[in-house]
């Protein structure tokens, strides 16, 4: 996908690509911090159709939810000749016993056999965290493991 990137004069920066329909789809990110998440007309692809301003924590979660899928795929086709090992998305909730704790606080891998393999947070990818990785409400941990030691992950992280 070939990411083009422009400077607008006294705005900011827009960052965008084309879609197999024609429109373009991208973000500008404005001088002052503002960000839009933007959709060009398909017969123009200087037109915007639309534009979404999005707050930092808005555009982290789309961030997240359309970076972590991707990252699950890569991980489920690498583990396709390995049967009883999964990936999943375990998402760490504002306000879960585990917001504001490290990773080696839930002790997920003792105590499940679960591995985390990469932490997604605000749209960045924190590979391989150590035990003293501070978890934050909102951020996906990407997991492997078996069906039954996902499961119990999913209810210590929301449990305790």
């Amino acid at each position: 996908m070939n990411v083009e990137v422009t400077p607008l004069p006294g705005i900011g920066v827009r960052k965008d690509f084309a879609l197999r329909s024609g429109r373009r789809v991208g973000v500008v990110n404005h001088r002052d911090g503002q960000i839009e998440l933007i959709v060009s007309k398909s017969d123009d692809p200087d037109a915007c159709l639309a534009a979404l301003p999005l707050t930092i924590d808005e555009a982290a979660a789309l961030s997240n939810l359309l970076g972590a899928p991707q990252l699950v795929a890569q991980l489920k086709e690498e583990q396709a000749d390995l049967p009883g090992i999964n990936t999943k998305q375990l998402p760490v909730a504002t306000g879960s016993p585990f917001d504001g704790r490290t990773l080696g606080d839930t002790a997920l891998r003792s105590r499940t056999g679960v591995s985390v393999v990469a932490v997604m947070r605000a749209g960045q990818v924190h590979p391989s965290p150590t035990p003293d990785f501070t978890l934050t409400g909102g951020d996906l941990m990407v997991t492997v493991g078996t069906s039954e030691g996902l499961q119990a992950a999913y209810k210590i992280l929301k449990n305790g």
